[in-house]
């Protein structure tokens, strides 16, 4: 017979805002405390839309986390050992989350509240959020801007191009909660 998670004691409502989007790109979150970075990583993947195809890594203060890999000379610690709980206690503490070191998506990550979890509610769960995510690899936020530009202007050489290599169509203010929570 499966066994059923506990529900956690507390939940973290956590703001996820795409560092540089204007207009801004952001999902609000709510995740066990006690979760690992690792976790929150995939989290953070599933809420924004990306593919999970690149690195990735917190940074809190001047602590790195993420997983470690020998052949770099970075003190990055391991993500699988260190719990949300541990590293944030009080509303208002942020930290980073920076995606793709090539196309440097970075996130700021706002700790907005704690709260006890509510019984019957699956967590995580995301409650709000705004505009699409990004097309992977398209540049960062500046190549997203060029990307844009690109697709709204059916005279620019590259239209045709982009828009098929995004794969038909791309609606940058497009965001599906229900889609966000099944992927959750």
């Amino acid at each position: 017979m499966p066994r059923k998670a506990a529900a956690p004691a507390h939940v973290y409502q956590l703001k996820i805002t795409l560092k540089d989007s204007k207009p801004p790109i952001w999902r609000r979150v709510e995740v066990p405390d006690d979760i690992t970075l690792s976790k929150l990583h995939a989290i953070i993947q599933a809420a924004m839309g990306w593919t999970d195809s690149h690195l990735h890594m917190f940074t809190v203060g001047r602590t790195s986390y993420g997983v470690p890999d020998p052949s770099y000379d970075d003190d990055v610690r391991d993500e699988r050992r260190v719990k949300l709980n541990q590293l944030f206690t009080e509303p208002k503490q942020k930290f980073s989350y920076e995606y793709d070191f090539g196309d440097s998506w970075t996130h700021v990550v706002l700790l907005e509240q704690i709260s006890e979890s509510v019984p019957g509610v699956r967590y995580p769960r995301c409650t709000a959020g705004k505009r699409a995510c990004p097309p992977e690899d398209c540049g960062g936020i500046w190549g997203y801007a060029d990307f844009l530009a690109t697709i709204t202007d059916p005279e620019n050489p590259e239209h045709d191009d982009m828009i098929e290599w995004v794969g038909g169509e791309f609606d940058p203010e497009l965001f599906d909660l229900d889609e966000v929570n099944a992927a959750l």
